[in-house]
């Protein structure tokens, strides 16, 4: 496999001189010196040499790169392989020890002051390098990052590499998976952090503010579904198991129903990353411990005191047509309107984060700057000359001059909103909103 992979590599981006053999190099300086002619000092030359060879795909080698790299920027990044290099940065893996079992986290930067961190927590199928490297690889992403300690939490043997977890292993609950986390928050000294999850992590991470709000400070949740699988939908979804292959079965929980009956590129490469990145064995724990969920206890009514819900602002997203549309909608009827924005994005399939990831930047920036961060992100669209250096500044938090109700459901950490210095306003979060990119 490895073999391939270099293969297909090498045929899509021709090789530089400095990267030939020496042989060819050499035979090349004997060409030019001789005005083609092979080299003098090659033994048995022939007296008619053939002229020089270039290899005759070169062009349509060009063409299929140039090709390929239009198809990534409308419909989607396709990954070439699941080690798909990180953003720039100095990424360290470690494996931390909870009351549920170890976890394997990778964290860039170290806590500064009182910003929160950026924690992750990926799909079931997926992990952190699958559901997460092009959203953060985006440029305008990575210049909102760079000023906080980002952290990827993968779930128990779902990593790249991971062992196979041994026979009897009891997987852990998602309410387990939820409070591994806080460990994981002591352990790197985090202050608090701002969730982004997506489908199964999204639950998880849901869970975690719901039992530890004060570690939270806003959360980006994105397909989402509050909702557990009853009787019937639990056992099609054992049959499904028992006649698909796994990956087949994972797939529509992944992807829009249009995405797969186009069995588009993105399609077709998560079949063989999920199939060849990701221990089946563990997967199918993973998996079906997702399936026995229950539904998260959550409500707004009643006294805004009393309501169940989760009392940080909230982002969730969803992509049209999705599968796990119905279940935002639901979560979103769910959670307190004054904190909550709805974002349904248009053209984005199953997994925005992949097919729609400079749309998801952007919203992820007002989402920072509507909770008191003000963001002067480069934007590559402008065409005016530079634009400020990236910087983020913390706001002073005040309890009287809060343009959101995020102060009246959360006390202890009420926040001001200002309007920024940059060319849009901070929009504030004041209602639920459905927004189509």
């Amino acid at each position: 496999m490895a073999g391939m992979k270099e293969q297909q590599f090498t045929e899509e981006k021709p090789l530089l001189p400095e990267q030939r053999g020496t042989d060819s190099d050499m035979q090349d300086k004997g060409e030019e010196a001789s005005g083609g002619a092979p080299s003098p000092a090659s033994p048995a030359a022939p007296s008619n040499p053939p002229p020089p060879s270039r290899p005759p795909h070169r062009w349509h080698v060009i063409a299929r790169h140039w090709l390929r790299q239009t198809r990534r920027r409308t419909g989607g990044v396709i990954p070439d392989s699941c080690e798909q290099l990180m953003p720039p940065g100095d990424w360290k893996e470690h494996d931390v020890e909870t009351p549920y079992g170890m976890l394997h986290v990778v964290i860039r930067g170290a806590p500064k002051g009182n910003k929160p961190a950026i924690l992750t927590y990926h799909d079931v199928g997926l992990n952190h390098k699958l559901c997460f490297n092009t959203f953060f690889n985006n440029e305008d992403m990575q210049e909102i990052t760079k000023h906080f300690v980002v952290c990827h939490v993968d779930a128990p043997g779902q990593q790249v590499g991971a062992p196979q977890l041994p026979q009897g292993y009891q997987y852990p609950t998602m309410e387990q998976l939820a409070g591994m986390l806080p460990t994981v928050v002591q352990h790197f000294g985090f202050k608090s952090i701002v969730g982004i999850g997506v489908g199964a992590g999204a639950y998880i991470l849901a869970k975690f503010a719901l039992l530890f709000p004060d570690q939270v400070e806003g959360m980006v949740l994105l397909n989402i579904d509050p909702n557990g699988k009853g009787w019937i939908d639990w056992a099609a979804t054992k049959l499904s198991g028992l006649t698909s292959a796994l990956p087949d079965t994972v797939l529509p929980h992944l992807f829009s129903q249009e995405e797969l009956m186009n069995n588009t590129e993105l399609v077709q490469s998560y079949r063989q990353q999920i199939n060849n990145n990701i221990n089946q064995f563990n997967l199918h724990l993973f998996w079906n411990m997702y399936n026995s969920r229950r539904d998260l206890e959550m409500n707004r009514s009643g006294s805004v005191l009393n309501a169940k819900t989760l009392k940080c602002p909230v982002m969730l997203v969803v992509g049209d047509n999705a599968p796990a549309e119905e279940g935002v909608v639901e979560c979103n009827s769910k959670l307190d309107p004054t904190n909550t924005t709805f974002l349904k994005m248009a053209d984005s399939g199953g997994l925005p984060q992949l097919t729609q990831p400079g749309k998801l930047t952007e919203a992820f920036k007002y989402f920072l700057q509507g909770m008191g961060y003000i963001a002067y992100v480069k934007d590559r669209r402008l065409s005016g000359g530079p634009v400020p250096s990236a910087s983020m500044t913390r706001l002073v938090r005040s309890r009287t001059a809060s343009l959101t109700s995020a102060s009246s459901m959360d006390g202890s950490r009420p926040r001001a909103c200002t309007n920024s210095d940059s060319t849009e306003g901070v929009g504030a979060v004041t209602q639920t909103m459905e927004v189509s990119c």
